[in-house]
């Protein structure tokens, strides 16, 4: 990175960032009262070690066991790094709050925005989705052991269905609340990392040996295949390690975005590699009973590790610190989906397109697109009433709709070099090496989740994942032909006449 462009960018006025906004097609509507911390703190609270690699865990012992959760997540760290770093360069250079699908259509046309849009928003529902049901499991484990409370999937839909609303309501305050808690959000989860980690390795008497830990390898998946169940094993970190590109969609939130934005995607997805992995291993270490972890009454494993381990006091305490990491989470995937709906509205690529965009004027906050945002996540999540995979089904949802819409963008800008003036932030002569790794990565990881996780499949063991794709494909499509005219993503340097502010107060 070159210092003196790097210095320039740095030394923007909230006027220079209005100023970026306006070359890149947008008037600015929301308040810009994140810092860089706040927006690094946003991703990090969105990737959330505390959610995506505890939510998964008990697939993770099951889809390979200790070898694959700990082989795994190193592994795949760097690749995700890569993609991270690739998107960042790209977000330097378009620091809005439509991200990936503006950047799609500055790189390639509107057909390629277009589809990496309805991708993105695919993966941010389902991420809502995914993190509050997953609060749910967990909130009920902490019932469990505090009241005997036995979780079944109508209690656990209600407790999703409150959670939802409470992330709703929060996110119908502005943008300095949404800062406090994101930064809030960080502390907290780097302080209950550490409390975790500190209680799991001094307090039991007994630890398992780095063999089990490094090399027990357990299939319970029905597949025969070894080699299958390793690559299924590797959802655990592929979904805990999503959701960075929250720092672009609150780009128009943040003071300095071009260079801000950037750098909370690459640090955020860095610290959370490394603080997630000593969490894993503290807690593989610490597993006293096998089977009794997978077997759990809480239905939680992590839950029946703090309990064997540390006793029914502590295990329910570390539980509280980690639902509430988990609901911060969920608070700031719900603000980071809003903005992408409100940003897509703006540009005339939803149905009704004119009520999502709105911008309330008192809070500067798109009250109808966090609305919607949860009503989607909501029906998402409805089949956990009839599916034992369902979970796992809906952390795949994302991922498939995650991880296409980032390499969208990479693709691009690697194919029409010319069309690519690097930002104040960017990858310099690596930019092309690490951009095909993200790529390749990307295609192969979208694949795998679209197959089957558990045999033999069945009503209930089946994977959706490939139905909500093509569902939100063909809607893509059909809204495409029927009403894509009024979509109109403005090119860099021109003026968007799509801006709306709602005078009236929140109204959803």
């Amino acid at each position: 990175m070159r210092t003196s462009a790097r210095a320039r960018w740095q030394r923007s006025e909230p006027q220079d960032d209005e100023r970026i906004l306006k070359e890149l097609g947008y008037t600015q509507q929301l308040h810009r009262r994140m810092g860089a911390f706040g927006n690094f703190s946003a991703s990090l609270s969105v990737i959330s070690i505390m959610s995506g690699a505890l939510l998964l865990f008990g697939y993770g012992l099951n889809s390979g066991g200790p070898a694959v959760v700990v082989w795994g997540w190193l592994a795949v760290g760097p690749l995700v790094l890569c993609l991270a770093a690739a998107l960042a360069e790209i977000t330097s250079r378009y620091p809005t709050s439509g991200g990936l699908y503006y950047m799609a259509r500055q790189l390639g046309g509107e057909r390629w925005s277009w589809y990496t849009g309805w991708l993105n928003l695919l993966g941010l529902l389902g991420g809502i989705a995914a993190q509050d049901y997953g609060i749910a499991t967990f909130t009920a484990a902490w019932a469990n052991l505090q009241f005997g409370f036995v979780p079944t999937p109508g209690s656990l839909l209600v407790l999703f269905t409150v959670i939802l609303a409470l992330h709703a309501v929060m996110n119908l305050f502005g943008t300095r609340l949404m800062n406090v808690l994101a930064s809030l959000s960080a502390w907290w989860h780097l302080a209950g990392a550490v409390a975790i980690i500190g209680a799991l390795t001094l307090v039991p008497s007994h630890h398992r040996p780095a063999g089990f830990v490094f090399s027990e390898f357990t299939n319970n998946t029905g597949w025969s295949s070894s080699v299958y169940v390793v690559l299924l094993g590797m959802l655990l970190p592929c979904f805990a390690l999503a959701g960075y590109d929250t720092s672009a969609h609150l780009s128009e939130e943040t003071s300095g975005a071009s260079v801000a934005a950037a750098r909370g995607i690459i640090r955020s997805v860095a610290v959370s590699w490394v603080a997630g992995g000593i969490l894993l291993a503290a807690l593989l270490f610490a597993i006293q009973d096998y089977a009794a972890t997978l077997g759990s009454e809480t239905g939680v494993p992590v839950a029946q590790i703090f309990l064997d381990a540390l006793g029914a006091a502590t295990a329910k305490a570390l539980l509280l610190v980690i639902i509430v990491a988990q609901f911060l989470c969920g608070y700031t995937v719900t603000a980071s989906a809003s903005r992408m709906i409100y940003a897509f509205a703006r540009d005339g690529a939803l149905p009704g397109s004119a009520r999502w965009q709105r911008v309330s004027r008192r809070t500067a906050v798109p009250a109808n697109a966090v609305g919607l945002a949860v009503g989607v996540a909501f029906v998402l999540a409805l089949p956990s009433l009839y599916s034992a995979t369902a979970f796992s089904a809906v952390t795949a949802i994302s991922v498939v709709g995650f991880t296409p819409a980032y390499a969208i963008p990479v693709l691009l800008r690697l194919r029409h070099r010319d069309r690519f003036t690097p930002g104040p932030w960017h990858l310099g002569r690596w930019s092309r090496p690490v951009g095909w790794v993200a790529v390749l990565w990307a295609a192969g990881v979208t694949v795998l989740f679209l197959l089957p996780q558990s045999s033999p499949v069945t009503a209930t063991s089946f994977n959706y994942t490939p139905v909500a794709l093509l569902v939100a494909l063909a809607m893509a499509a059909l809204w495409w032909h029927s009403g894509h005219r009024a979509y109109g993503v403005p090119r860099s340097g021109t003026a968007n006449a799509h801006d709306q502010i709602d005078e009236a107060e929140d109204i959803i």
